[in-house]
């Protein structure tokens, strides 16, 4: 049995002293995440700060960007009206993640902060690095049908299970935080490392840092966008490949801009940054999408049970974008 003590905040600055003040303590928001890592006895906190009650609010400001509390419920941000009508990638992308009730409980600062789900994670009795530094890696050559194949490094091949970061990466959205030395911001795309030799070490966080809320810029094309997660089953199952996907073409055919985003692919959320440089100024055509794609997973390095995941991930890439093809004439 793990014992340990709770303390409610009322807001981030008190949420800060309490997590200083405590030993060996986790900020508490949602617990979907957190609590399954207690029960399984990976994480082992001997206090737990509750900040759900820090904002929640979604609010659209006079620029046209987004402003959404990092106690948001998923589900409520799914639901809300400007995300579903001029952010669609991102009410679909919380809407294809886990199930309704866990949508209905799991904050948006929990879910960008979510650890991996790799079962080598969860099993105390597998050597795992990203547990336990130097202990070596099972995944590698066990069962790795859901891993990484970007990325990856010897000592980890977990990949991040958020189907939500994929389109906020996609979004270009800002992350606002808060700690011991004050408030700063960093790109979501720059908050999750990958691997290299201390997969232990997942994020940019600073010891005590709290996530206060997400940025998402205005984008004008971003109501032409969409999410496609693909899986082994329907519903409640971690993506084998995701895109996350916004695309503005031209009068000419011409691709004017893109944003595209990958899970299930890497230690974090994969901004395909390669295949939206070769797209822009390119027809918006099968052609150059599956270009595009190649170019992207170019370095992709599959593994005994996912090397599919290669082929799969450039197919996905372009029929999300043929889709949005058809959405923009």
């Amino acid at each position: 049995m793990n014992i340990f003590s709770y303390q409610q905040a009322s807001d981030a600055a008190s949420a800060i002293n309490l997590k200083v003040s405590g030993t060996a303590s986790k900020y508490l928001g949602g617990g979907t995440n957190l609590v399954d890592l207690m029960r399984e006895t990976v994480e082992q906190p001997e206090t737990l700060v509750d900040i759900s009650h820090l904002s929640g609010t979604v609010e659209q400001r006079a620029d046209g960007s987004l402003m959404i509390g990092a106690a948001a419920k998923n589900t409520a941000l799914a639901a809300h009206p400007v995300v579903r009508s001029e952010f669609p990638m991102l009410s679909r992308s919380i809407l294809a993640g886990a199930s309704a009730q866990i949508r209905n409980v799991a904050t948006v600062g929990g879910n960008i902060l979510q650890r991996t789900r790799c079962r080598y994670f969860y099993d105390n009795a597998a050597h795992c690095n990203k547990r336990q530094a130097g202990a070596g890696c099972d995944a590698i050559e066990g069962f790795n049908r859901y891993h990484s194949i970007l990325g990856a490094s010897e000592a980890c091949v977990a990949t991040h299970p958020s189907d939500m970061c994929v389109a906020l990466v996609a979004l270009d959205a800002i992350v606002h935080l808060q700690g011991p030395a004050g408030a700063r911001t960093i790109l979501l795309r720059d908050l999750h490392r990958l691997p290299g030799d201390q997969p232990q070490v997942e994020t940019e966080l600073q010891p005590d840092e709290l996530i206060t809320a997400v940025e998402i810029p205005s984008l004008a094309f971003a109501g032409r966008s969409t999410y496609r997660k693909v899986r082994d089953r329907a519903s409640y199952a971690f993506a084998l490949i995701s895109v996350a996907a916004a695309l503005d073409i031209d009068e000419a055919g011409q691709v004017r801009d893109v944003r595209l985003a990958l899970g299930g692919v890497a230690h974090k959320p994969w901004r395909a940054v390669k295949a939206e440089a070769l797209l822009r100024g390119r027809g918006a055509d099968a052609e150059n999408f599956r270009a595009a794609a190649e170019a992207e997973l170019a370095d992709a390095v599959g593994l005994r049970d996912n090397a599919f995941k290669i082929e799969l991930a450039k197919r996905t890439i372009v029929a999300v974008l043929d889709q949005l093809k058809g959405e923009n004439a």
